[in-house]
C-alpha cells in the first residue's frame, strides 16, 4: 500500500514547533583539514523543540567513537530529548577525557541558555581527528545560536550550511503526510561526502545481523510533529537507516563520528503510534515509517551524490545469494573494489574486474552461474553482459553506452538462493585522490 507523500521546503523547521540557527565561530581554524577549512564559514548549528519530544538514533559501529557519540548513547537510550548542538571543523575525535568534558560542556551550556535538562541536549561534531575543540569559540557560538533561532527556511538552510565539511552543497529534505486526519511532517538535514560507509546502530555495537563495515563523517538530524512512542521511533529508525545510510558508500571508510538523530515532539496533535501500532503493523505506523524512509533515503543518496571527486553514482544490486548477509558482502566487495570503481570512473564496462569482486568476497560465488548486466535506474530491462560465468554477444559499443550515464544500475545475479541486497555506490577519480591526499608543506591540507 502506498501512501501520499508531500514534498515540501523548510526541512527541519518543516515541522511545528521546531526551530534552529548557525553560526560562524572559527572552529575550522588551521589545521582542521583541507575540507572543513573555508574561511568564515557557518560552523555550529542548533536545532531545538519548544517542546518536550520523544528522541531516536544511531551510531557508527566503528571501535573507535568520538566523544559526541559515546555521550549521546546513553541519553538516546532514555529516549527523550529537546535539542541538538553541533560542530563541523573538528570531530572532537581521539581527544581523551578532556573531548569527553567538552562534549558534555556543550550540552550543559547549550541546555542554560535554553532553559533545558542537559540530559536533554544531543551533541555531535565532525571535521579533523585527533584535535582538541576550540571551547571559547564553541561557548561563543553556543550562546549566538542561543539568540538566532527561527522557523522560518533560512533558519533551516543556515544550519544545513554549518554542518557541512567536505560538502559541496546543503542536504535538506521534508514530507508532510496525513495521519488519523491531521497534517504531519517530517524533516531532515544530513552532511557527508567522504569517509562515507555508514554501518550504524542505536548502541554503537555491531549487531550479530549487520556486516561490519570498514571506516568526512556522516551526520543526519531529523524532526518531526508526530506524536511517536520513543520504542516505536526506534523501530521506525533502525528500519529506514538500514534501507538508506548504512546502504551507501563513496570510499569504503567508516568515520568516529556518523550519528543520526530523530526528535518527534507531537505538536501536529496527530494521534500517537504506539506500540501497538508498530506490533500490527497498522496504517498508522506505516504511513510514519514511509515518510522517515523516504527523507532518509533522499538525504542518503544527496550524500552519494555529492561525494568527493563523484562523476557516477551506482545502484549495486545483487540477488541470488544464499543469504541477504551474503548479498550484502558481495555487494560491498564490488562497490568498494578500486578497480570497478575506477572503471566506472572511466566509462569501461569491466565486468571481470567485477566477477572478481564477487570472487573475493565472502559471499559463496559459482563462476558458471554468475549473470552481470547494466540497466537505466529503476529500470527492469537489463543489457546482460555475461550469462552463467560467459560474456554474452552485446557489442563492446552497447556495454559503454550503458554505464556513460552519470547514474546506472548494476545487476549481479548468483543464481543460488534468496538473497538480495542493495548499495549505493561511487566511483573512484582523480579529484578523489587530489582532494585527500594532502601536503605536509600546507597543514591546511590535511583531512581528518
Amino acid at each position: 500500500m502506498s501512501f501520499k507523500l508531500k514534498s515540501i521546503p523548510g526541512s527541519i523547521v518543516a515541522p511545528q514547533g521546531f526551530q534552529s540557527s548557525g553560526v560562524f565561530c572559527d572552529i575550522k581554524r588551521l589545521g582542521t583539514g583541507k575540507g572543513s577549512n573555508k574561511g568564515r564559514k557557518l560552523d555550529l548549528g542548533l536545532i531545538v523543540s519548544q517542546k518536550p519530544a520523544t528522541a531516536a538514533g544511531l551510531f557508527t559501529t566503528n571501535q573507535v567513537c568520538a566523544a559526541p557519540v559515546k555521550v549521546c548513547i546513553p541519553k538516546v537510550k532514555a529516549g527523550h530529548a529537546q535539542a541538538i548542538v553541533v560542530n563541523s571543523g573538528n570531530a572532537n575525535a581521539c581527544t581523551g577525557r578532556r573531548g569527553l568534558k567538552d562534549a558534555d560542556r556543550m550540552a550543559g551550556l547549550a541546555a542554560g541558555l535554553l532553559g533545558l535538562d542537559a540530559a536533554k541536549v544531543l551533541v555531535a561534531s565532525t571535521g579533523r581527528i585527533g584535535v582538541p575543540l576550540p571551547m571559547q569559540n564553541v561557548e561563543r557560538g553556543i550562546a549566538a545560536a542561543s539568540q538566532s533561532l527561527g522557523h522560518d527556511i533560512p533558519h533551516a538552510d543556515q544550519t544545513a550550511e554549518a554542518i557541512m565539511t567536505s560538502d559541496s552543497r546543503p542536504k535538506q529534505a521534508a514530507v508532510e503526510f496525513s495521519l488519523g486526519g491531521k497534517i504531519v511532517r517530517l524533516g531532515g538535514i544530513c552532511k557527508g561526502a567522504g569517509m562515507i560507509q555508514p554501518g550504524m546502530s542505536p548502541d554503537g555495537k555491531h549487531p550479530a545481523s549487520q556486516p561490519q563495515g570498514l571506516h568526512a563523517t556522516m551526520l543526519a538530524f531529523l524532526t518531526t510533529d508526530a506524536t511517536v512512542e520513543a520504542s516505536v521511533l526506534q523501530a521506525a529508525l533502525n528500519e529506514a537507516v538500514a534501507l538508506s545510510f548504512n546502504r551507501i558508500t563513496v570510499d569504503g571508510d567508516m568515520s568516529t563520528n556518523d550519528t543520526v538523530l530523530v526528535l518527534a515532539n507531537g505538536a501536529a496533535g496527530a494521534r500517537s503510534v504506539t506500540q501497538a501500532d508498530l506490533k500490527s503493523r497498522s496504517s498508522a505506523y506505516r504511513v510514519f515509517s514511509a515518510a522517515l524512509q523516504r527523507v532518509c533515503l533522499e538525504l542518503a543518496l544527496m550524500i552519494v551524490r555529492d561525494g568527493e571527486g563523484v562523476h557516477r553514482v551506482v545502484t549495486v544490486r545483487i540477488h541470488g545469494a544464499d543469504s541477504h548477509r551474503e548479498a550484502d558482502a558481495a555487494a560491498r566487495s564490488i562497490g568498494n573494489s578500486a578497480l570497478v570503481k575506477t572503471s566506472w570512473h572511466g566509462g569501461d564496462p569491466n565486468w571481470g574486474r567485477i566477477i572478481d569482486a564477487l570472487g573475493y568476497s565472502p559471499a559463496r560465488v559459482v563462476e558458471e552461474k554468475v549473470d552481470i548486466g547494466y540497466s537505466t535506474p529503476g529500470s527492469k530491462k537489463i543489457l546482460w553482459t555475461l550469462r552463467r560465468g560467459q560474456p554474452t554477444k552485446t557489442s563492446f559499443k552497447a556495454q559503454c553506452a550503458a554505464v556513460s550515464p552519470k547514474e546506472f544500475d548494476l545487476h549481479v545475479r548468483l543464481n543460488l538462493g534468496a538473497g538480495s541486497a542493495v548499495l549505493y555506490a561511487a566511483d573512484l577519480t582523480e579529484e578523489y585522490v587530489d582532494f585527500n591526499k594532502g601536503d605536509v608543506g600546507d597543514p591546511a591540507s590535511l583531512g581528518g
